[in-house]
């Protein structure tokens, strides 16, 4: 069993950055590709980014290319996400989910966080 806990949201001005994290628990941190989706209002859950947590290849969707940045940091068994140059579409609910191979999709992923919600204002 794997945990996942996310944090950071919030309320941003478009423009501005904002970093989420995602703490991983239960398992070894190490064999997962840890994702992060968002869920915009009224919209379908979407993939975001995602890196493997042994060699840390990474992989963005393109309309996050250049302004998002995965990491994490194997130590403290945490993912981020460096977001910068909001745009109001950026809003949405944030999550973090593991899955056993790099994927962008969801139906891959078999541990998810509970979400964090992130609000870019005008």
């Amino acid at each position: 069993q794997v945990q996942l806990v996310e944090s950071g949201g919030g309320l941003v001005q478009a423009g501005g950055s904002l970093r989420l994290s995602c703490a991983v628990s239960g398992r070894t941190f190490s064999g997962y590709t840890i994702g992060w989706f968002r869920r915009p209002p009224g919209k379908e859950r979407e993939f975001v980014a995602a890196i493997i947590s042994t060699g840390g290849s990474t992989y963005y969707a393109d309309s996050v290319k250049g302004r998002f940045t995965i990491s994490k940091d194997n130590a403290k068994n945490t993912v981020y996400l460096q977001m910068y140059s909001l745009e109001l579409e950026d809003t949405a609910v944030y999550y973090c989910a593991a899955a056993s191979l790099m994927s962008r999709y969801s139906n891959n992923y078999r541990y998810w966080g509970q979400g964090t919600q992130v609000t870019v204002s005008s």
